[in-house]
């Protein structure tokens, strides 16, 4: 009876467990499986929940500068030697071959940024909406590393370049330990390394994000204007020592450590993404994103190139050093000085792209955090300064951390990673997007699927292509992995529609898409095998964290959208106060206002409809007391009006009148 007893109690205990296990396995995939809603640009509503917002400062010119200043670091001084060491002259066509591909991926890049709502989020964004929640936070995770690591070893690698500048002066020669910058008081073999500059520059370019966009704009701007000044000055210098002989022969050692070469200089490239991550805070997007991310690609490459000519028709290739071949050729010609202005360069150089990868990482993690992915601490931002400081301050201090006690070098092998990850995710986005079906605009779910395969495997017939160059495989493997890849791009074409997109749209979809996404995974299996393994052990943490806590805290469909404020001198301007009524004083202000802005319509609308006017006291605004305007006119014709009507509804201006939006604030 008793045993009977246990194997009923048994029995009905093993189904509740089971399905128990399904209902969480169930909710787990319906929650990694989710996606965010696209909203065109002209579609989005301007509003929001919380205040939250940040400020519109960056014009075509900074995102330029933004890109370039994120891309071009130090390495051209040395990358570009270090290369054609092997190369040759060929080192050329290297950068020409590694330039071409990141155009490629620039295209796709700028698409999706003038697509999408000018929001941050990049990379992570594209896919949450395209793929799905879970592999969004695969491809945040991947980057930030990438992010964290590279900061920090930019970090220690700009401190040893200014105490280098400092030894140029006889008080401070020899007379610096190493613990502060040069490279660090080293314990535990290595693995604990010291560096007391590294984190305190770290925390001084913290300090000037989170003093707001503008300023750390203008700090970059500067800086990038004096790194590119320098590079075409360092161009022109080389250019009257060239010896068009050392040209000759241009590919010594053949074409493969060109094509090698180009694996190599392609991460020179990376940071023009950098771009699609400044969204929210530029003035004009869907214009000026596609802009700043293809215009900075093209100056890097064109300096790039310009470098490369210069110091390979300088000295003979083969006597080239390896840790600053740059400087030793213009001393080796007499030019001493050019060397120093190259370590100032280098300075600068490093300054950007450690500000730039700084900026970008907050937005990062400002972007998760409205989504419910991280704490919502990593949402708020500043209601004065208009900065998430709580993201920037977490992103210096785990930087900071890196620089200031680990040995980064030993994990600078394991980088690039996030980066060849998040473009080959980008290019499928796009393809992604694009589909549509033959009868109607939606796609259904099996042809969805089966392009979404044929992506996949012409990732991995790049992935394959590469491991067989990288191993020197027979021919014949190379040849079956490129005719696979061919093939699942052959079905892409035949058996998928592609909708056309109003504005800037990537040509040759899926062509150019499914070339980046090849190349891209050809880059992966160059890399150091141990960046495999990170990748694999991050993606299993990332899964489990996302189990634990982000499928449950995930919003995708949150009504929380951004408000774009402006700076506080242009709210002082546009404010006009009122208690209940127009005065005439008010009134005239506001003609004034309006007539030099040329939206004088917003005042004639104003006044010509009572309910327009503001409420007359609190309480009659919380039982709605009609609309209440903070904003009569724009200094920016581009730039949003908050109001507040007692109906709910958004109230619109034509744009043909003063090409101004009137959203709502609920």
């Amino acid at each position: 009876m008793g045993g009977g007893q246990r194997r009923t109690t048994q029995s009905q205990t093993t189904p509740s467990s089971s399905s128990s296990l399904s209902s969480c396995w169930s909710h787990f995939w319906s929650s990694a499986l989710r996606t965010k809603p696209l909203v065109s640009p002209s579609e989005s509503a301007v509003r929001t929940n919380s205040g939250d917002g940040l400020v519109r400062r960056l014009g075509m010119f900074d995102l330029i500068l933004l890109g370039v200043g994120a891309s071009i670091g130090a390495g051209i001084f040395v990358v570009t030697g270090t290369v054609a060491k092997d190369a040759g002259p060929g080192v050329t066509i290297s950068f020409i071959l590694a330039g071409a591909s990141c155009v490629l991926n620039a295209l796709c890049y700028a698409e999706l940024a003038s697509r999408f709502p000018a929001v941050v989020g990049g990379a992570y964004l594209y896919t949450y909406t395209a793929f799905n929640e879970l592999t969004a936070f695969l491809v945040f995770a991947q980057l930030m590393l990438d992010y964290h690591i590279g900061a920090a070893s930019i970090a220690r690698s700009l401190a040893s370049y200014i105490i280098t500048i400092l030894e140029l002066f006889p008080v401070f020669k020899d007379h610096i330990p190493d613990w502060i910058g040069h490279g660090g008081q080293k314990f535990l073999g290595g693995a604990i390394s010291i560096n007391v500059l590294a984190p305190i520059l770290l925390a001084l370019l913290t300090i000037v994000l989170c003093r707001g966009v503008g300023e750390s704009s203008a700090v970059n701007s500067f800086m990038t204007t004096m790194k590119i000044i320098i590079v075409i000055i360092v161009i022109f210098a080389g250019a009257f020592e060239v010896d068009v002989s050392n040209w000759t022969p241009f590919t010594p050692n053949g074409f493969k450590p060109i094509l090698t070469g180009a694996t190599v200089v392609f991460f020179a490239y990376v940071g023009f993404d950098a771009v699609a991550n400044s969204a929210e805070e530029s003035k004009r997007p869907q214009r000026d994103l596609p802009i700043g991310i293809i215009g900075s690609l093209l100056i890097c490459v064109a300096l790039y190139i310009g470098v490369c000519l210069v110091i390979t028709g300088m000295v003979p290739f083969y006597l080239l050093g390896e840790d600053a071949p740059l400087a030793n050729a213009f001393t080796s010609k007499g030019l001493k000085f050019v060397s120093i202005l190259i370590s100032v360069g280098a300075v600068a150089g490093l300054t950007t792209t450690l500000l730039v990868g700084l900026y970008v990482q907050s937005r990062l993690y400002l972007g998760l955090g409205r989504d419910g992915l991280l704490p919502s601490v990593f949402a708020r931002v500043h209601p004065k300064l208009r900065t998430p400081i709580h993201s920037q301050v977490w992103v210096g201090i785990v930087s900071g951390i890196l620089a200031g006690l680990f040995n980064v070098k030993i994990l600078s092998h394991i980088l690039s990673v996030g980066s060849l990850t998040g473009y080959s995710v980008v290019a499928a986005c796009v393809v992604s997007l694009r589909f549509k079906g033959k009868a109607a605009n939606e796609v259904s779910s099996s042809a969805w699927r089966e392009g979404v395969i044929c992506l996949f495997i012409v990732a991995c017939g790049g992935f394959g292509a590469g491991l067989c160059y990288r191993f020197s495989a027979s021919i014949v493997f190379l040849v079956l992995t490129v005719v696979v890849a061919i093939l699942a791009l052959a079905a892409l074409c035949f058996r998928q529609v592609y909708a056309d997109l109003p504005g800037f749209s990537c040509p040759g979809v899926p062509y150019v898409p499914a070339v980046c996404i090849f190349f891209n995974m050809f880059l992966f299996a160059q890399i150091h095998h141990e960046a495999w393994v990170r990748f694999v052990i991050l993606s299993i943490i990332v899964v489990g964290t996302y189990a634990f806590y982000g499928q449950y805290h995930a919003d995708p469909n949150s009504e929380e959208t951004i408000i774009y404020h402006r700076t506080s001198a242009e709210e002082r301007d546009c404010n006009i106060k009122s208690k209940g009524y127009l005065s005439h004083t008010a009134l005239l202000k506001a003609f004034k206002l309006v007539f030099r802005r040329r939206a004088f319509v917003a005042t004639l609308l104003l006044v010509a409809k009572p309910e327009l006017r503001r409420p007359h006291s609190p309480e009659e605004r919380s039982i709605g007391g009609g609309l209440q305007s903070r904003t009569l006119a724009t200094a920016n014709p581009f730039r949003e009006v908050e109001m507040w009507p007692d109906n709910g509804k958004n109230v619109t201006l034509p744009r043909s009148l003063f090409a101004c939006k009137i959203g709502v604030k609920s």
